[in-house]
């Protein structure tokens, strides 16, 4: 019978540089040949999901952290925040100097201080650990292209998936006070944004039911699923699929759930494996 892989892809199919190792895209091609499916499941947005992601060869995708959701070719779900919500957001960020970025699908669109706030968080960063602040910065060029890319370009308020914030002026759980009762809120999901930083996303949508959904579309049972991911927030992925496999840059609660752990994504892990099949032992 077929399988399914999901694929978180910021620090799992993503190595630490933001790229996709040679041995990963081997690895699921091999396993699409085989008449497996293979599907991205990420936090990312629709304009972040770049092309040199895409072109390993999947054949779906889960964007916005569950709000967006690709079979094919075909969109079947896509959720988005309520306009006049997203603008009581923006007012707030800009009342307390909270950069942040606006995820649509039309594109990411980035508040005037918003990378001048990821640079503060980063050298904090670099200064506490030792780091180049160079070397830390240039993982970031990716994002700051996409976010250049779309400047100036027309906001659709009422198109927006989720906001991402980077904030180092007030605590995150003054802004999940706020907003929490609304909407879901994610504590500190990207590392150099800084600890108080996070999203805001529409309440009700997360991973595992995302999962679930294209699972129950494609009629495929859960445990022919499995599922690759590395943070907090793929804890709900793997709840979906009957077999996890946490990184080993994992977090300890993704990685205390795990059937799997295997190496991290700039060891190979995704390859190593694949190449073990660990997930068809269990059944």
């Amino acid at each position: 019978m077929t399988y399914i892989a999901f694929f978180d892809v910021d620090g799992t199919l993503c190595d630490s540089s933001g790229e996709v190792l040679d041995t990963s895209r081997e690895s699921i091609k091999k396993f699409r040949d085989e008449g497996n499916l293979a599907y991205i499941c990420t936090g990312r947005s629709k304009p972040e999901i770049l092309d040199d992601i895409l072109s390993v060869g999947f054949d779906g995708v889960i964007g916005a952290g569950g709000g967006y959701v690709v079979v094919e070719d075909k969109v079947i779900k896509h959720l988005t925040m309520p306009k006049d919500s997203v603008e009581n957001i923006v007012a707030f960020f800009k009342q307390h100097d909270i950069g942040y970025y606006l995820e649509s699908n039309d594109g990411l669109f980035g508040s005037e201080n918003c990378i001048r706030k990821i640079k503060e968080e980063i050298k904090a960063i670099a200064d506490k650990t030792g780091e180049s602040f160079k070397e830390l910065d240039d993982k970031n060029q990716w994002f700051y292209d996409v976010l250049e890319s779309h400047k100036g370009q027309h906001i659709d308020y009422g198109n927006v998936n989720k906001i991402s914030f980077i904030n180092n002026t007030l605590p995150f759980s003054d802004i999940a006070d706020t907003f929490g009762e609304q909407f879901h809120m994610y504590h500190s999901t990207v590392p150099l944004f800084g600890p108080e930083s996070g999203e805001i996303a529409v309440r009700g949508i997360d991973k595992k039911k995302a999962v679930s959904y294209v699972l129950e579309y494609l009629d495929m049972p859960k445990n022919k699923a499995i599922a690759f991911g590395d943070g907090d927030n793929d804890i709900s992925m793997f709840e979906a699929v009957g077999y996890g496999i946490a990184m080993d840059n994992a977090t300890d609660k993704l990685k205390s759930i795990a059937h799997e752990v295997t190496k991290d994504a700039d060891e190979h892990g995704i390859a190593i494996s694949f190449e073990q099949q660990n997930w068809k032992n269990e059944r």
